[in-house]
């Protein structure tokens, strides 16, 4: 378990930034102590100075886990945060948006949220802002960038960057099409 290089805290404060803004300095200067961020098998952790002295005496490779893991690094050099990081980062928060049950599940399981969906959002959340979704309950569900799209098919819909599809309205698709059928016209 090592400090992390220069290079990676700027890549990993400015994903957590995007979320938290300025309250990124609460984060690490808590009232109840110190924490840190430390680099154990490309995975962040975010642990109080405390326990990490009393870790000190553990080695390295017999060392699952210390703390919670905010994220981790990709083989490219990306920081991609976990859920686990949730818990800390909803109470800092500078956007928010609550979804309503009806499209909550849809949401958990990795799909677009349209808007019927929200409940309510917070004010000045711009396009591509980083915020954070809550269900109507105020229990935090994930992180998430806003996108609006004005699709006259769709309407408006917010949705993670990294599942942007555009789905053809046709029945005919490669799928369901076979290699001797005639296309219609």
């Amino acid at each position: 378990m090592r400090p992390l290089t220069e290079e990676e805290t700027r890549v990993m404060f400015e994903k957590i930034a995007k979320y938290i803004g300025e309250n990124l300095q609460l984060l690490v200067d808590r009232p109840d102590g110190t924490y840190c961020f430390r680099l154990h098998n490309d995975r962040v952790y975010y642990v109080s100075e405390k326990i990490l002295k009393l870790a000190a005496n553990i080695s390295g490779d017999k060392l699952v886990s210390l703390g919670t893991c905010f994220g981790k690094f990709t083989k490219t050099h990306k920081f991609r945060l976990h859920i686990t990081a949730l818990d800390y980062l909803a109470p800092y928060a500078k956007y928010k948006v609550w979804i309503k049950p009806g499209a909550e599940q849809s949401f958990l399981y990795g799909n677009h949220v349209l808007k019927s969906g929200l409940g309510r959002i917070t004010e000045n959340t711009c396009q591509y802002q980083g915020v954070v979704v809550y269900s109507m309950a105020d229990v935090p569900l994930g992180t998430h960038i806003l996108l609006r799209y004005k699709r006259p098919e769709t309407g408006n819909s917010f949705a993670n960057s990294s599942q942007v599809q555009l789905k053809k309205k046709s029945a005919y698709t490669l799928e369901n099409i076979l290699p001797g059928k005639i296309w219609p016209s």
